[in-house]
């Protein structure tokens, strides 16, 4: 309660400046470019201050700042003091073009953004429902939307614009869902993960795609003022080649433009400038083939969010700037054009009402009877037609173009602004109450619960891998491991020279990544999981030996991990090598190591259901976790037996019913959860008696293949894990696989060491 009143108190200060200000640059006779900071920091203040009130409202914040540009415009501030909204949103021409300029971009931001977003992937797994409900949402409202224009009086239609053209106009806005909205609120409820909320996001997702096209051939249409044959037939022969040619040839040179300047550019936000060039470059495709410039934005987005190597933090940078500049001045424009006083006008009023109740009523029925169609039940239809009633930005958008070139007034822009911003807020509350109605399956339950594993994990969410092997059987295991676990992440391999005995040859260990990567393509199908796509795997050429210096350029670019496999990384006392060290050292983010003992023999394992067991030691750090999930995505491909073994100092006269063991069933609970994701049956133990490098040792020596860690890297120049990680180096006959956290940085050292634990080690 306390935060709510905080917040409407923030709104309410956000508004009250506005009149003094306008007081001020009226008196002062402010420059042009001082009311064009003055425009634009108005629109950020109020577009944020209204929106924060509409999100703890549980509506969505995109509306607050379109409220706020009607609320700046001669809806209210120019109904009260007309002079004062003259002088700051209504100055002269070359002002207004300066914040109409950052409008303008606004649009192609959004759409880069709206076109990132869209997970194609999602609509393919969820089926052909979306499909049907996507189709019947557009034609019906589209229809409805077309034939109103008809009717419409002349006073609505642009001074000399044609009716035909207003009306595919009217229809497109009409038709379209905002995929923002939408998955905004399904996110909220947490059914975003949900068989249904897929449904729906997909179906805004078909929608969105279907409507851009259609508007963009739409203004193709309305640049010639009227439908010639000729043209149209241009204007959708070129969207067709433009089409065509982004998902082919298009996608292969965006992924290849951001991963090169990922790879080769040290300054910062190389990768954000490349990204803005190619949404720019698209656009003027689509520009010069006679059809707007949002379509190639909004393709351009979408080959952008495809890219394997587009990260998180990239996606951020890009996100942070969108969402806090160019959003709110465009949708406090787009505000500014309003003029809510018109709809005192009692027909104007009555019209108004009547386009709200043709498009909520068009929109609902074209989605339900799309699920009618599509097999699902009743209440799913009622579910998925309330999700798609929500125009939010996209009407928002469709309507400022309309309004630039002259295909809609502005009264009938205001109108549909109206609409929007009814339908949008109107579609959070009944969306809420239609899936709280729907009961949830046993069989999505095991998804869901599937993926919430996932969502904790750090394989599973592992972007991009770095990888150090040498021609040897531990560079070539090593290589085979990485192909596993990174199996569909994008991967890039330094090669090592090492064993003096090995065959020579830098490219067998890129045969066993691929091998490792398509065995695990093969166990997601035999699991009937969604296989993993194929990525880029990139063979760097850098002068013999390998430096340190070489592998800290290259993990500058970007790696959610190193992995490394070296054949002489450990020195007869079951320490670290001087170049194991050095190379460990350039790179501050998570290891993986992949080590063998001299006594271990010049072979390496062959996992599978009959080899030797992977022995997984734990003991509840988040480490431990990291090393036992390593361990189950690598059994899951191979089919090895695994054996967690739970290892702590426990007093001999400890009671059964106390916090420890609690803790102990905690953390196997957790394990066995883990393993259930994976499809793995494990087998668990408990050794709390003797020291955990003992107890590890003994459970070696009983048919184990390999052995998974995770363990705590200790502050220093030099790889240290603990005395558990160096006994059981010097003791266990088998193969070792340790996989560590992120390198501490020396001013946190001693804070940080004793907040992370020791792992295993």
């Amino acid at each position: 309660m306390l935060n709510r009143r905080w917040t409407i108190a923030f709104a309410a200060a956000a508004l009250a400046p506005v009149p003094a200000v306008a007081f001020a640059a009226e008196k002062s006779g402010m420059s042009g470019e001082g009311i064009f900071v003055l425009e634009v920091i108005l629109l950020l203040v109020v577009g944020r201050g209204i929106g924060e009130l509409l999100e703890r409202l549980g509506q969505p914040a995109v509306m607050g700042q379109l409220i706020g540009g009607i609320l700046l415009g001669p809806s209210l501030l120019g109904w009260l003091w007309p002079a004062a909204e003259r002088v700051v949103f209504a100055g002269d021409a070359a002002q207004k073009s300066m914040i109409n300029a950052i409008a303008q971009l606004g649009v192609l931001m959004l759409l880069l953004l709206t076109g990132m977003e869209t997970d194609l992937r999602l609509v393919r797994r969820v089926g052909r429902a979306c499909f049907s409900i996507s189709a019947a949402g557009v034609a019906l409202p589209f229809v409805l939307g077309f034939v109103a224009a008809q009717f419409m009086p002349d006073t609505l239609l642009a001074a000399g614009g044609e009716r035909v053209v207003a009306g595919l106009f009217l229809g497109t806005a009409l038709s379209i869902s905002s995929v923002k909205i939408v998955a905004m609120v399904v996110r909220e409820m947490n059914f975003m993960r949900r068989d249904l909320g897929q449904v729906i996001v997909s179906s805004a997702i078909i929608e969105d795609t279907i409507g851009w096209v259609i508007i963009a051939i739409t203004i193709g249409i309305a640049t010639h003022g009227r439908i010639e044959a000729g043209s149209l037939a241009f204007t959708l022969a070129g969207v067709a080649l433009f089409m065509a040619f982004s998902f082919t040839l298009g996608r292969r040179i965006v992924f290849d433009a951001i991963r090169w300047t990922n790879d080769t550019f040290r300054s910062e936000y190389a990768v954000v400038t490349v990204i803005l060039a190619i949404m720019g470059a698209m656009a003027l495709i689509t520009d010069l083939i006679g059809v707007h410039t949002v379509l190639g934005a909004f393709v351009a987005g979408i080959l952008v969010g495809e890219s394997p190597i587009l990260s998180r933090h990239i996606e951020g940078q890009l996100r942070g700037v969108i969402t806090a500049l160019f959003m709110p001045v465009f949708f406090g424009v787009a505000g500014l054009s309003a003029d809510l006083t018109v709809l005192m006008d009692p027909q104007l009023a009555l019209l108004t009402v009547a386009l709200v109740a043709i498009a909520s009523i068009g929109k609902f029925g074209g989605a339900f009877i799309g699920a009618e169609v599509s097999g699902m039940s009743r209440a799913e239809g009622i579910a998925v037609g309330c999700g798609m009633n929500a125009r939010g930005s996209t009407e928002v958008i469709v309507a400022s173009i309309g309004l630039s070139i002259g295909v809609i007034s502005h009264t009938l822009f205001t109108m549909i602004l109206t609409m929007a911003v009814i339908t949008t807020l109107a579609m959070p509350p009944t969306l809420r109450w239609a899936l709280g109605r729907l009961p949830i399956g046993e069989a999505e339950k095991k998804r869901l619960e599937r993926e919430e594993v996932d969502q904790r994990g750090f394989i599973a969410n592992l972007e991009r891998l770095l990888v150090v092997v040498d021609e040897g059987v531990v560079g070539r295991f090593a290589a085979y491991l990485a192909g596993v676990i990174g199996a569909g992440k994008p991967m890039t391999a330094l090669h090592a020279s090492g064993e003096s005995d090995a065959e020579p040859g830098e490219a067998a260990h890129l045969d066993e990544i691929e091998k490792g990567a398509e065995e695990g393509r093969e166990a997601a199908k035999e699991a009937d999981e969604e296989p993993a796509r194929e990525a880029p795997l990139t063979r760097r050429r850098h002068e013999a030996p390998l430096s340190a210096e070489a592998v800290a350029k290259e993990a500058r670019k970007g790696y959610g991990m190193l992995l490394i496999g070296l054949g002489r990384a450990l020195t007869a006392k079951g320490g670290f090598s001087r170049r194991l060290n050095e190379i460990a050292g350039a790179f501050d983010g998570p290891l993986c190591l992949v080590l063998k003992a001299t006594s271990a023999g010049r072979h390496m394992p062959r996992l599978g259901p009959q080899s030797g067991r992977i022995l997984v030691p734990v003991n509840g750090t988040s480490v431990a976790r990291r090393g036992a999930e390593l361990a189950l995505a690598i059994a899951a491909v191979t089919g090895a037996p695994v054996k967690m073994l739970y290892v702590a100092r426990v007093s001999r006269d400890e009671p059964r019913d106390t916090v420890s063991h609690r803790r102990r069933e905690a953390v196997l609970k957790d394990i066995v959860a883990l393993a259930d994701r994976y499809g793995v049956e494990i087998e668990t133990a408990i050794r709390s008696r003797a020291a955990a490098a003992d107890a590890i040792a003994r459970q070696a020596g009983r048919n184990v293949a390999l052995i998974v860690m995770g363990v705590a890297r200790r502050p220093g120049d030099e790889l240290i894990f603990g005395e558990t990680t160096s006994g059981v180096l010097q003791r266990c006959p088998c193969p070792v696989v340790l996989i560590s956290d992120a390198r501490l940085r020396r001013d946190d050292e001693g804070r940080e060491a004793l907040r992370s634990g020791t792992g295993t080690g």
